[in-house]
C-alpha cells in the first residue's frame, strides 16, 4: 500500500504530469481511508482554484 509520503508527492506530480492507472487508483483508495491526505488533497484544489484566479486577475488588471 502507499504512504502518505507518497500520496502527497503524486498529488504535487499530478499537477505536471498525468498519472498513470495504477498511481490514481492507489491515490483513490488511500485518500478515501486517509482524512488527512483528503485534507491535503482538497486544500491543494483550492489553492490552484485561488492561483489561477489570481494570475487571471492580474493578466486582466495589465491589459
Amino acid at each position: 500500500m502507499i504512504n502518505c509520503r507518497n500520496v502527497t508527492r503524486l498529488l504535487s506530480e499530478a499537477q505536471e504530469r498525468p498519472l498513470s492507472i495504477t498511481e490514481r487508483v492507489l491515490l483513490k483508495l488511500h485518500v478515501a481511508m486517509c482524512s488527512g491526505c483528503q485534507n491535503f488533497k482538497d486544500q491543494m484544489g483550492t489553492l490552484r482554484l485561488m492561483t489561477r484566479a489570481y494570475a487571471k486577475r492580474k493578466s486582466d488588471h495589465d491589459e
